[in-house]
């Protein structure tokens, strides 16, 4: 059954999960502010897409006190988690929090005329099916800033059977349990829409980004650069 990011129980658990699913978790989010902070003012407008329980919202919040963000998720329960979870942090008005998907959304953004000075879509494309993501990267795409930056992180597709093996021997050496790597195969068939990282990098220059970089991989996770 595909997990369902709308269930409570699902959220209560996904900080602590996370960590063992997706290897060097906090390191991704770590380049993600390096290169933030290298392309965005001081006063930057910034796009969470999919902003789950908000560990990107409390690590940007910490070290950018000027900058400003809206986080946007399908799921209330994410998105009250992840509101909880900052209320802690200085800054934390400093947040906004709309319940939508990217194309509710950048129908919103085009009646209040928002744009934003960057985009994150960090885990989040990989769910969206294959036929979809041009939309949802077209709608990211329409919220942005002219030469505003889009970064996002996710699993592409393997292009070798031995790289399924590579990931489970490393989800049993971050903690994972024989039984939850079987889990996480088996969700990887029912609710992961995968294309290949060249795929994807020929679908963002097709949306309309004109530059677009690999800026992380670990396995078979790819960050990506991509600039308006």
């Amino acid at each position: 059954m595909a997990k369902d990011f709308h269930s409570a129980i699902v959220v209560a658990g996904y900080d602590s999960h996370i960590r063992k699913l997706i290897p060097g978790y906090e390191l991704v989010h770590q380049h993600i502010n390096a290169i933030l902070s290298s392309h965005l003012p001081e006063t930057a407008r910034i796009l969470i897409v999919g902003c789950g329980t908000g560990y990107e919202l409390q690590y940007l919040l910490q070290q950018h006190p000027q900058w400003q963000f809206t986080a946007i998720d399908p799921s209330l329960n994410m998105l009250q988690q992840a509101e909880k979870n900052i209320q802690s942090v200085t800054g934390y008005e400093r947040v906004r929090f709309i319940q939508a998907d990217t194309h509710q959304f950048a129908q919103q953004a085009q009646l209040e005329n928002l744009q934003f000075d960057a985009a994150l879509a960090i885990l989040v494309a990989h769910f969206v099916p294959v036929a979809e993501k041009p939309l949802f990267f077209q709608d990211i795409y329409q919220t942005l800033k002219p030469a505003a930056i889009l970064l996002s992180y996710d699993l592409m597709q393997q292009t070798e059977n031995i790289e399924l093996r590579w990931m489970q021997n490393l989800a049993l050496d971050c903690g994972l349990t024989a039984i939850q790597v079987e889990k996480m195969l088996a969700r990887m068939a029912e609710d992961f829409h995968l294309i290949t990282a060249d795929t994807q990098a020929a679908l963002l220059a097709q949306v309309g980004f004109r530059q677009c970089k690999t800026y992380c991989q670990l396995m078979n996770y790819y960050g990506f650069f991509a600039q308006k």
